[in-house]
């Protein structure tokens, strides 16, 4: 039993694909590579971030990262130059930009949307079935009920 849950531990730690030859000997330096990497997206795979994937074009991002980090560049330097490159697709978090705004909106909107629904589909249950009977429709269900 104690193996069968050490497993499933290890099964819970995220794998990334930084290779040994890549990593930075300033510890320092290699955690924000790490954190550069874990914020942009893999365009091969599309659902993980260049340091989870082992596609080659992630592998020679890592890298451009890690030069870029060397040479002196600053976290923004580095993503605006990634961004330039490869569009704002890369960023797994768009920015708030105008040509984000909707993307940032649409759930709001949406949860407005259902509540307005909601609202109006209440005050509209709260209408008496009767009124809606015409008086000679009222009568016969007057009659029907004794």
């Amino acid at each position: 039993m104690r193996w069968f849950l050490l497993c499933l531990l290890l099964l819970a730690v995220p794998a990334y694909a930084v290779q040994p030859d890549e990593i930075l000997s300033d510890a320092k330096l290699e955690q924000r590579a790490r954190d550069l990497s874990t914020g942009l997206r893999c365009l091969v795979c599309q659902n993980q971030s260049i340091d989870e994937s082992d596609a080659p074009l992630a592998k020679d991002l890592r890298i451009l990262i890690r030069e870029h980090l060397t040479k002196g560049d600053s976290d923004a330097e580095i993503r605006d130059f990634v961004v330039a490159r490869y569009g704002e697709f890369v960023l797994l978090k768009p920015r708030l930009t105008p040509h984000t705004a909707i993307l940032w909106a649409t759930p709001f909107l949406i949860i407005l949307a259902g509540f307005i629904v909601i609202l109006r589909r209440r005050k509209n249950s709260g209408v008496p079935a009767e009124s809606a009977l015409s008086a000679e429709e009222q009568k016969a269900l007057r009659d029907l009920a004794s």
